[in-house]
Formats: C-alpha cells, sequence, structure tokens
C-alpha cells in the first residue's frame, strides 16, 4: 500500500507513520513543516519512508504538493496534520481569527483530499482516515472552542466523503482520541485541567499515540465493509 500520512513525523504522526512503515510493503510518504530534523530521522531509519514538506500555512506549498500527489500513487490517506490552535475562550477571540484557523487547519485537509478523492475515484479503491478528537462527541474542555469545531467539521466531511465515493471502492473513517501530551498539546493544557482528566480516567492515566496508531492500523487494514465509523477512543470516560 502507498499512504500518506500529513504530519507524520512528529507527535501522534509519528507514531502512525512507525506503525504502518513497519510492514515492508508499504511505502510511506510524510509531510512535515517544522519537523525536518525527525523526517529525514525516520527516512534514515526506514527505507520505505519519504518525505516531503508542506506548509498548511502557505497556498503555494500546499499547491506544489498537491501537484506531486497522482505521482504517489496512493491507496490511503491519513488526516493527521494540525497548523496549530489558541487555547483561549470563545468569547476573547477576534472573528477573524476563526476564519484564519479555519483556512490553516481546515482547507489543506480538504484540498488534499479532494486530490485523494479523483485519483481514487479512477481505480475504485482508496481508504481516508482522519484524525478528529473525542471532544467532539464528549463534553470540551474550557478554551478549546476554536479546536474542536474544526474537528467537526471535518467530521462531517468524512462522513459526506463515505456517502459519495463508497460507490467507488473509497472508504471513509475517523479516529477520534481523547488528549494526550504531544508537543501541540503540552504547552496549552492546563495543569490543574489535566490532573482533572487524569483522574477521571477509569485507568488513571491519559492515552498515549502508539494506543492512536493501533487504530489507524486497524482502519487501514479493514475491509470495505467498515465505512463511515468514527472510532472514540477515551476509555469510556464523559460518555454522553
Amino acid at each position: 500500500m502507498n499512504i500518506l500520512i500529513t504530519g507524520g513525523a512528529s507527535g501522534l504522526g509519528r507514531a502512525i507513520t512507525l506503525k504502518l512503515c513497519q510492514d515492508s510493503k508499504n511505502k510511506v510518504f510524510l509531510t512535515y513543516n517544522s519537523s525536518f530534523e525527525e523526517a529525514k530521522k525516520l527516512e534514515s531509519q526506514f527505507s520505505n519512508i519519504e518525505s516531503f514538506k508542506v506548509d498548511f500555512n502557505s497556498k503555494e506549498s500546499i499547491d506544489l504538493f498537491i501537484g506531486k500527489m497522482p505521482d504517489l500513487q496512493l491507496d490511503i490517506l491519513v488526516n493527521n496534520a494540525i497548523a496549530g490552535y489558541t487555547n483561549d475562550y470563545f468569547h476573547k477571540f477576534n472573528t477573524d481569527h476563526f476564519l484564519e484557523s479555519f483556512m490553516t487547519n481546515v482547507v489543506p485537509v480538504i484540498q488534499i483530499t479532494q486530490q485523494f478523492i479523483k485519483e481514487s475515484r479512477k481505480k475504485k479503491f482508496g481508504k481516508i482516515i482522519t484524525i478528529l478528537t473525542s471532544f467532539i462527541i464528549n463534553k470540551p474542555p474550557l478554551g478549546l472552542a476554536e479546536y474542536v469545531a474544526n474537528k467537526a467539521y471535518l467530521h462531517s466531511l468524512s462522513k459526506s466523503w463515505a456517502i459519495e465515493n463508497a460507490p467507488f471502492g473509497i472508504t471513509s473513517n475517523c479516529v477520534s482520541p481523547s488528549i494526550m501530551i504531544t508537543n501541540l498539546t503540552k504547552n496549552n493544557i492546563d495543569e490543574r485541567l489535566l490532573e482533572g482528566m487524569i483522574n477521571n480516567n477509569p485507568n488513571k492515566r491519559l492515552l498515549n499515540e502508539s494506543e492512536v496508531a493501533e487504530a489507524v492500523y486497524y482502519f487501514a487494514n479493514v475491509s470495505g465493509q467498515i465505512n463511515g465509523a468514527n472510532l472514540i477512543i477515551n476509555a469510556a470516560s464523559d460518555l454522553i
């Protein structure tokens, strides 16, 4: 399988890359922005990994990569990358902030997925796996309105991708993990909030990246009968 993992050089993306590249029959392509050293280290360790620099804040960078996608002959797309988010109360944001966040965190996912679907329809096969968050189902923590709203938008799109493309052998599934400590979150989560999350988790620990990578691996290898699903990974905490 030829697999593309956006944001695949660090954090959760790196864990997904490591899981999927273990099968030597897989060719894993990953995108990165600031994680140049991590990306090159992965390339040096595994002969079936190739990386591309893609800046979600740059239309030119995105367009350039999309132009390369047909040559990759992709079978699987893992939408993992996020340009970033701001942790603050909803009422404190300027309205323009939500538009800017949408343009950098949602629009690039739309563009890359559109190109993937166009190519996958030609060969009647493809798998889309989109990383969301359990907070689109559970009670969202204070200050994450921007982040959760963007993920909810992608959740809605992923269901449309499943319905529209099922006749072409294309599936679209989601993985929605609870909070993890990654480079993205470690400076944006209040310590008191973090302690509460740990105490409320039945396992008394937070989810780790390798556990989420296992779920992505499942969707990458499962039957095409599994389509339009959203796997919530939250240890049954905060169920509604």
